[in-house]
């Protein structure tokens, strides 16, 4: 694993981990009334498009971050669309 790949796999464990206490507020508080459905639904969708494009260049970190955070953030949207 190159230098490059170490950044970029650390830059993506931690920005797929800061979704985790926004998921774990929301499913035990139920409250979504302050998060953006807008918001949600366009940085999905982005994601979502990251996560094709990791596979299309095949690029491990770009995949791995991009997967686990579309479910964090997909959860988010669908609590969102449920509860709000």
């Amino acid at each position: 694993m190159t230098t490059i790949d170490w950044v970029g796999s650390i830059a993506a464990t931690f920005t797929t981990l800061s979704f985790i206490p926004q998921v774990w507020r929301v499913w035990h508080s139920r409250h979504t009334a302050d998060i953006s459905l807008g918001m949600y639904i366009l940085f999905t969708t982005g994601v979502g498009l990251w996560l094709v494009y990791g596979l299309m260049i095949g690029s491990l970190p770009i995949i791995a971050a991009n997967g686990i955070t579309l479910l964090l953030a997909g959860a988010v949207l669908v609590m969102k669309i449920r509860f709000g």
